[in-house]
């Protein structure tokens, strides 16, 4: 009785990266991952904001399917936010109303070394976004909040230095004061303005 031939063995290869795919199909994905600027995390690090309701495993399946980024481990953590009084965006504040925002969830992703992710570098300049005009609507956002909380009655108004200056200068003599009136004309304009004169 002729020996068994030994079975041919298959060559053997790498253990390629197979992450564990959902079994919900989601063609239109209804969230946003927003990515993080992390200076201080090596290069193989990413971290997002997601929402509450994703998990692990719809990350890697999300990242993996749509980027091909392969994720090897994925950390979470819900960041609660801080107590604050009344509701952001109410029309009339009200004190000792406390109030506490939604909270967030982040996720920080773990990459192969050999495919490490840079962020690019922040922008210089600012002027295609007009960063200017919204730091100074944000300023007079927070005066308004402030005048109307509690801390209102005890800012100092800002036309009370103005006022203040214009009757130190008429009492010293450096002003001569003039009614109002005569600055202006008949038809409600003021005088030397193009068009101005007597009323109809």
């Amino acid at each position: 009785m002729p020996a068994p031939k030994p079975s041919t063995l298959r060559p053997l290869q790498p253990n390629r990266f197979r992450p564990p795919r959902g079994q919900k199909r989601v063609y239109l994905p209804n969230f946003t991952l927003t990515l993080l600027r992390t200076p201080f995390a090596p290069p193989n690090y990413a971290t997002f904001i997601t929402p509450l309701h994703l998990n692990k495993l719809d990350v890697k399946d999300y990242l993996y399917n749509l980027y091909g980024v392969e994720v090897l481990s994925v950390r979470s953590y819900v960041q609660q936010a801080r107590v604050r009084q009344d509701k952001p965006g109410a029309r009339l504040p009200k004190p000792r109303r406390w109030y506490r925002p939604r909270a967030s969830k982040k996720m920080t992703i773990e990459m192969p070394a050999t495919s490490p992710f840079i962020y690019p570098e922040a922008p210089t300049d600012f002027t295609a976004w007009d960063k200017e005009m919204q730091e100074r609507a944000q300023e007079t956002r927070e005066k308004e909040q402030k005048a109307m909380g509690t801390e209102g009655t005890r800012m100092p108004k800002e036309d009370g230095k103005t006022l203040r200056e214009q009757a130190e200068e008429l009492l010293k003599g450096k002003k001569a004061w003039r009614p109002g009136w005569m600055d202006w004309d008949l038809g409600g304009r003021p005088k030397g303005e193009v068009g101005a004169g007597v009323g109809m």
